[in-house]
């Protein structure tokens, strides 16, 4: 087995005993992230209705001027910091944090970070 498939598969396997656990409610919605190379995505999610209630990523137009030329790691800060602004507006300030089995480093710390600093509660 190749190693980024070994990785991949270990990865989702992570994912799946996670999102046992974490599951996404109105009042307490998921916040998922998913990470690419190039860019990084966020959404709150209610699993109870399955909607998207509020969502940004790199390449969102609301911040993609922003995060052109800085390094991935601040603009995945600024992501956490979007996320957090439409949430707020939209009415949640409590989430649970799903980081999709990725190592809470690097950029997905980084959004958690921008999200905290920006006002939500995990």
């Amino acid at each position: 087995m190749r190693a980024n498939t070994k990785k991949n598969v270990l990865r989702a396997r992570r994912h799946r005993r996670v999102r046992r656990k974490v599951s996404g409610t109105p009042e307490r919605p998921r916040l998922c992230v998913r990470r690419s190379l190039l860019h990084i995505y966020a959404q709150l999610v209610d699993d109870t209705t399955g909607r998207t209630l509020v969502a940004a990523s790199t390449l969102s137009p609301e911040v993609r001027e922003a995060c052109r030329g800085v390094k991935k790691v601040a603009a995945a800060a600024a992501i956490g910091k979007e996320l957090a602004r439409k949430a707020l507006a939209a009415g949640v300030s409590k989430v649970a944090f799903d980081r999709s089995g990725y190592k809470y480093h690097g950029r997905v710390r980084a959004l958690a970070e921008g999200a905290r600093e920006g006002g939500l509660q995990f």
